[in-house]
């Protein structure tokens, strides 16, 4: 068996080191000229750090990456709401990672290259169009760079995971439109910073309509920083209304991000001063898509961003992309037919997913922080006496449990 991905991210490179050591061949066609190490901070939960650690790749992660200790959910006035323990200090077996995205995918790139060789990844290709029939699937790309054929290429089923603007996606739903926008623009930068709490926590503080966001995701080049990622988010816009495709990760500006940051009070971090000290920072609207009726349609399927984009609420975007692989190249090597296994991907992991997709638009885990911001908006003295421990738990862990039950368990075995 073979298999075509499209999109050389964190989803399409997962699922060709998962198929790879199954046994099934895969190539990775990539649009960019390079897989580069771009992006700023996430976060990537335990339940997906497992399927990587399977694959090998704790060591190279810990070497880029810091292992979350805790989080901290805060109202913008800087008074704790909640706070948790993460990864192996909450019990898991694996970590939870605050890292930097380019690293992330730097380390599964690197792993493909090694282990399926360096012409596994094919950049530089534009997927111009498809065809399948009773023995396969034929994808056309053409040179990115020059726009001229560049090659044909053949295999049993072909993958979708090139993102929000997915070129397979739109083939089959081609009135879908635009990402659907929730009116919030975010600014997301990262710079070395003198280390905050233990150097290994994370804080959320403010509601879906202005929120900041700060952890650590490396070791930083001096004794006592960290290489510190920041992101702030504030309801800005009309959500009828969402910026062009032009307008996504483009250079932010101090004087549109230092006013609404102003908003929020962290104890033991200068805000301003860390934003003004990163340099070159980034401004993204806040954007999904509704979810989609089937991924799947004969030998081709949808996977991450793709498949399923949602608000970067309660780390779980390239988390579930990384359970999608996990989940299909499961599913392929058992099936008798390829059109099986991913029929049967599609439904275990649409319902679960797109359940995903709804609970972030509700502002997921972070909730309790608007809850708590609706109840006592200029502050509060005693938190329980605004919100009850329990009702706050609720919130929190009820996001949790679905999150996990997202994992693909009746595929493994």
């Amino acid at each position: 068996m073979k298999a075509i991905i499209i999109g050389g991210g964190i989803g399409g490179l997962s699922l060709a080191l998962m198929l790879h050591a199954r046994g099934i061949a895969a190539t990775v066609y990539e649009q960019a000229s390079e897989i580069r190490e771009v992006g700023v901070g996430i976060n990537t939960l335990p339940h997906a750090i497992r399927e990587l650690a399977e694959l090998g790749l704790l060591p190279a992660l810990d070497a880029v990456a810091i292992r979350t200790r805790e989080l901290i959910y805060m109202n913008r006035f800087g008074q704790t709401v909640w706070r948790e323990l993460r990864g192996l200090h909450a019990g898991a077996p694996v970590p939870q990672f605050s890292i930097h995205r380019g690293r992330l995918q730097g380390v599964i790139r690197d792993a493909v290259i090694e282990r399926l060789g360096a012409d596994a990844i094919r950049t530089g290709r534009r997927l111009q169009g498809f065809l399948q029939d009773e023995g396969g699937v034929t994808a056309h790309f053409a040179d990115a760079r020059l726009g001229e054929g560049g090659e044909t290429a053949r295999a049993d089923i072909l993958v979708g995971a090139d993102g929000i603007h997915s070129t397979v996606r739109a083939h089959y739903f081609p009135s879908q439109g635009g990402p659907r926008w929730n009116g919030v623009q975010m600014w997301r930068g990262a710079c070395d910073w003198p280390a905050f709490l233990d150097g290994e926590s994370m804080i959320i503080a403010g509601g879906m309509a202005g929120k900041l966001v700060l952890y650590p995701i490396a070791e930083g080049k001096k004794p006592g920083t960290r290489l510190t990622n920041w992101v702030v988010n504030i309801r800005t816009g009309d959500p009828t209304k969402p910026p062009p495709k032009e307008a996504w990760s483009k250079a932010g500006r101090l004087e549109d991000v230092l006013p609404f940051a102003r908003r929020f009070t962290v104890p033991g971090v200068d805000i301003l001063a860390l934003i003004q000290a990163s340099g070159t920072f980034w401004e993204y609207p806040m954007c999904d898509r509704d979810p989609l009726p089937r991924w799947t349609h004969g030998r081709v399927t949808l996977l991450g961003d793709a498949a399923h984009p949602m608000y970067p609420v309660g780390s779980n975007g390239a988390s579930q992309a990384i359970l999608d692989a996990r989940c299909l190249a499961d599913l392929l090597v058992k099936a008798e037919h390829p059109r099986h296994a991913l029929a049967a991907y599609e439904a275990l992991r649409l319902p679960a997913t797109a359940e995903i997709v709804a609970m972030n638009r509700a502002g997921g885990p972070e909730r309790v922080i608007d809850a708590v911001e609706a109840l006592a908006p200029n502050g509060f003295d005693d938190v329980e006496r605004v919100l009850p421990y329990g009702k706050r738990e609720q919130i929190v862990k009820a996001y949790a449990g679905k999150t996990v039950l997202a994992v693909a368990q009746p595929a493994k075995g």
